[in-house]
């Protein structure tokens, strides 16, 4: 059965004003520290039995930023599949040669780089550091350290980006040739430097005519649509993100990390420093849990299911088919399932609320 591990690191250089992740700019010192007690959990973990991960997944905060050697240190002590999918998110800012061939020796075989945009004016909107020059030089390096699968991830409806500078971004995207791109429409998050500043929030009407040039840039350079913000040619699919989306079980590694395990949803200790001092103290590193009865479960699975391109049972929804007429249709391939269409998936929250099990 598909596995995941998911490795965090909260280190960054600076906080994107639009950030929510536990994730730290004044906490470096503490790398060495937090890169053993991650090695240290992870035996303990092997020895408590938890299986060969199908997938592992490096985020953050910005895994780049860690020295390489050490980072894979921590991933060598994670039990694998002989075709485990390994990413590692990385700042294009961070990236170099040297970093990426340390990844590949240690096993790492996909790369996840933070493009966001390549208009000046709307990288420093959303507080991001790197520029146009950076993203083009770390995907030819990654080509040239062997890396076969990569995904530029973007994200659209910050302060002051006009729909020419979108699609300016997706073509810059597109000439890069990707495997795999991820466009994310711009959140507001509590606590969040964007949360305070009304002025610079998304408008509706604006993303959605954004997600739509994107479906149709994206579908044009041969990139298929699997999941609502995700595209990917071929066999480049996220495994790890299809664990997510398919209720599969992983397991988190450092602090704030979030598990699932035979029904059981947990996550870890917030800061890097009471995540260390924990292992270091033998105690558990779990700030909470919850379990969700079937019915919850059976739900949440098919909302889930919903915004990808696998679709839902006919069965599932709750009102006639006729009356989300333009928001759903028959799988292609599967008459008994449905799935969403281009204005259903800017829609799908409205689409989910019909379910039902």
């Amino acid at each position: 059965m598909p596995f995941g591990v998911y490795l965090h690191i909260p280190f960054c250089a600076a906080r994107c004003d639009y950030c929510s992740f536990a994730t730290w700019t004044d906490r470096h010192h503490l790398t060495e520290a937090y890169l053993e007690a991650c090695r240290f959990d992870a035996d303990r973990l092997v020895a408590a039995g938890m299986p060969a991960a199908t997938s592992i997944f490096v985020g953050g905060g910005t895994p780049s930023m860690v020295p390489a050697a050490d980072l894979v240190a921590v991933l060598k002590r994670v039990p694998r599949t002989a075709e485990a999918e390994v990413t590692v998110e990385c700042n294009p800012d961070t990236v170099t040669a040297e970093l990426l061939d340390t990844y590949r020796a240690g096993g790492v075989n996909r790369l996840s780089f933070g493009v966001q945009s390549t208009s000046p004016h709307v990288l420093a909107a959303l507080g991001r550091t790197h520029d146009r020059a950076n993203v083009e030089r770390s995907v030819a390096l990654a080509r040239a350290a062997g890396f076969e699968t990569f995904n530029l991830d973007v994200i659209y409806g910050g302060a002051g980006e006009t729909m020419a500078d979108w699609c300016q971004t997706l073509a810059d995207v597109v000439a890069l040739e990707p495997p795999h791109v991820s466009a994310y429409a711009l959140t507001v998050e509590a606590g969040t430097a964007l949360a305070l500043d009304p002025t610079r929030h998304p408008d509706d009407d604006d993303q959605a005519d954004k997600y739509l040039a994107a479906t149709e840039q994206l579908g044009a350079a041969g990139l298929d649509w699997y999941e609502i913000s995700n595209w990917a040619r071929p066999g480049h699919e996220c495994r790890h993100n299809l664990l997510y989306w398919t209720m599969g079980e992983y397991q988190g590694i450092g602090c704030a990390s979030h598990s699932h395990r035979q029904g059981r949803r947990f996550w870890n200790l917030r800061t890097p420093d009471r995540y260390l001092e924990a292992v270091r103290d033998g105690e558990t590193v779990e700030a909470a849990d919850e379990r969700l009865d079937p019915p919850d479960r059976a739900l949440e699975a098919l909302q889930l299911s919903l915004r990808t391109r696998h679709g839902v049972p006919v069965g599932a929804l709750g009102v006639a088919q006729e009356e989300l007429s333009g928001l759903v249709v028959p799988h292609p391939s599967e008459p008994e399932r449905l799935v969403l269409t281009v204005p259903g998936r800017l829609l799908a929250n409205e689409v989910a609320l019909r379910l039902v099990v």
